[in-house]
């Protein structure tokens, strides 16, 4: 009688990637002693299938590996009967993920072997056996895990460098050691961008004028031959570097700064004045928002009817006062509005006084905040829709409009849709919010504070002729002076704020400077009268 064949495939991992390029490494070992375990059971029927099941480099706790994924395929197509590994923890060390394995195999009718621990999960005590030893497994893995984070906050603790991406200014350690080693020409960029945020205060301006100079970010070379880095600076990757306490020579580790063994790149008095000017624009930056932001009861709730969410904003009129607006997030990014006449900048307070008078009319709501029972508004051409909850149905139709409709939400059946009538004014409609440039002179802080470091390296001496009181340090600083030798007629109106409009410090640091007068009046623009 011919037995029915049993086709076994061998399944082998191994954590790191160490060793596999080896001529005989531990994949080849564990895919060895299994296909002996099969031809042992040759007389039962058991075969070996030809196709090999390696996950070479890939951890035991997670399921994301490429030949587990292609074994778990084949065993949901029929192609598998048993499926051979060296030990339990081959296959995996979460229990969570071999209960779900275990339920596929119980599923297609699949059996399970570890050929050094003789199991096998068509019985229950197979079953409770392997749960019992996957849970061990899965404790390993965690203390293990506690083990490496121990190190590696250990490490930290006395400055070494324990991995991750490379802070522009350094380059890997070298020579088997665990400190950073400074890159010259990177550090100098470091030491720019640190001063050049102190003379412009901003790291909006910095941006610019990092891009205008041609400044990247820091390219680096990834195995597979890619570069990664090489960009224009972004406002998040400014932050992130101006407040990095790696260049005072200092190791972070979660919330606990460590002295590093690196060396550093700037000095901390430099450091510690980018931080004070970075906190003051937060304190300020806070106090100018959380008065705004208290007085829009509507943010978060509002959309437009393209399903965009609208954003609180405000525009200073004449005479300082402020008009509050919810608008689009595209209008808000500076992207155009569409010629479709929808409506995407509404004026909060026609809104806020409209649904608070509506809502004020249903009973049980009378309250000092209606608004808290709403869970979406939606802003049309001609109406709002109001999204509420479906039990407010009854106290709704009983004070409904004759220009109003109540109708059941499309996909939430604990909600209801009420749609109110809205027009907005004629100025409004446009949905343009014109902010004209306030009559008068414009001083640019900016401007200003670059003419005054630059007088103040230069000196007169008797003669009254000007004379250089320290040599400029850096390249920014080279440039910056040559403003004390601005035309005296735009030296007076950057002071005054009568300046040309376009005239920008960057425009003004660039490479061309004449040194006529006449020459400078022609290219920075026309003083206001």
């Amino acid at each position: 009688m011919t037995r029915q064949r049993i086709r076994c495939a061998l399944y082998t991992r191994k954590s790191s990637e160490e060793g596999l390029d080896q001529s005989f490494n531990s994949l080849d070992a564990q895919r060895e002693a299994c296909d002996a375990y099969v031809r042992s059971q040759s007389g039962e029927g058991w075969t070996t299938l030809p196709s090999r099941y390696d996950d070479g480099g890939y951890s035991g706790g997670t399921m994301e590996r490429p030949a587990l994924q292609r074994l778990l395929s084949d065993i949901a197509s029929g192609r598998i009967d048993v499926v051979v590994v060296y030990k339990i923890d081959r296959l995996t060390r979460s229990l969570p993920d071999f209960a779900r394995m275990v339920e596929l195999f119980d599923r297609h009718a699949v059996s399970f072997v570890s050929v050094t621990q003789a199991f096998n999960t068509t019985n229950s005590m197979g079953r409770l056996t392997l749960n019992v030893l996957l849970s061990f497994a899965q404790f390993e893995r965690e203390v293990t895990g506690e083990r490496i984070r121990d190190k590696i906050a250990a490490s930290k603790a006395k400055g070494m460098w324990m991995g991750g991406m490379v802070p522009l200014g350094y380059d890997l350690p070298r020579d088997g050691s665990r400190a950073l080693a400074v890159n010259p020409g990177e550090a100098e960029t470091v030491r720019t961008i640190f001063r050049t945020y102190l003379e412009l205060g901003s790291v909006h301006a910095l941006e610019r004028w990092l891009g205008e100079h041609g400044y990247t970010t820091k390219r680096v070379a990834l195995r597979d031959g890619r570069i990664r880095g090489g960009q224009p600076f972004r406002r998040g990757a400014l932050f992130h570097l101006l407040r990095n306490p790696v260049y005072v020579g200092k190791i972070t580790h979660k919330d606990k700064v460590h002295d590093g063994l690196h060396d550093p790149i700037l000095d901390q008095a430099l450091f510690d004045a980018v931080q004070d000017g970075l906190a003051g624009k937060v304190r300020r930056g806070k106090a100018k928002r959380d008065p705004i932001s208290s007085q829009m009861p509507l943010t978060g709730l509002i959309f437009d009817a393209t399903g965009e969410r609208m954003s609180p904003t405000f525009a200073v009129g004449r005479h300082g006062k402020r008009y509050r607006y919810y608008v689009s997030t595209s209008l808000q990014k500076g992207q155009r509005a569409p010629e479709d006449g929808l409506i995407r900048r509404v004026p909060a307070l026609l809104l806020e006084q409209t649904i608070h008078d509506r809502l004020n009319k249903i009973d049980g709501l009378h309250s000092a905040d209606p608004f808290t029972c709403l869970m979406r508004i939606e802003v049309h051409k001609h109406r709002i829709v109001l999204t509420l909850p479906a039990n407010l149905r009854p106290a709704v139709f009983a004070t409904l409009a004759a220009a109003e409709h109540v109708e059941a939400h499309p996909t939430d059946p604990r909600a209801l849709c009420l749609s109110l009538p809205f027009d907005l004014p004629d100025r409004s409609a446009a949905a343009i919010i014109r902010t004209a440039r306030r009559p008068g002179p414009t001083p640019d802080p900016v401007l200003i504070r670059a003419l005054r470091r630059a007088h103040a390296m230069v000196q007169t001496d008797r003669t009254g002729l000007p004379w250089l009181e320290a040599s400029p340090t850096s390249p920014h600083q080279r440039r910056l002076v040559r403003l004390a030798f601005l035309a005296p007629e735009l030296q007076a109106a950057i002071l005054s704020g009568r300046q040309p409009e376009d005239l920008s410090l960057s425009k003004l640091l660039g490479a061309e400077f004449p040194i006529s007068w006449a020459e400078q009046m022609t290219r920075f623009g026309q003083v206001e009268t």
